[in-house]
């Protein structure tokens, strides 16, 4: 992963972090409970966003760049069927 990437993502984790943080305020400040849902709602999809680009750069480097130069210096060796079930199970568990 490029440092571009590395900043991208931590970026998307700081705003992620503060939205909870701000569900935190939001519960000692009594606010309404849809506004509480609302706020809930949005950082999920920021977390959703945040495995979308993490699971699209796993794929190129980890995946499609299994066995050349540009892997991920700790993607584990393992065959074409290691990888795709690897994948699944990724998958499988980012989506429930």
């Amino acid at each position: 992963m490029d440092e571009k990437m590395r900043r991208g993502l931590k970026t998307r984790v700081n705003r992620a972090a503060g939205q909870i943080a701000g569900i935190g305020r939001m519960i000692d400040e009594d606010k309404y409970c849809v506004d509480i849902l609302h706020q809930i709602s949005a950082t999920r999809s920021a977390l959703d966003a945040l495995g979308v680009k993490l699971l699209s750069a796993h794929l190129e480097s980890c995946v499609l760049g299994h066995g050349t130069e540009t892997e991920h210096d700790h993607a584990k060796p393992m065959s074409r069927e290691q990888l795709m079930d690897e994948v699944n199970v990724v998958l499988t568990n980012f989506l429930k």
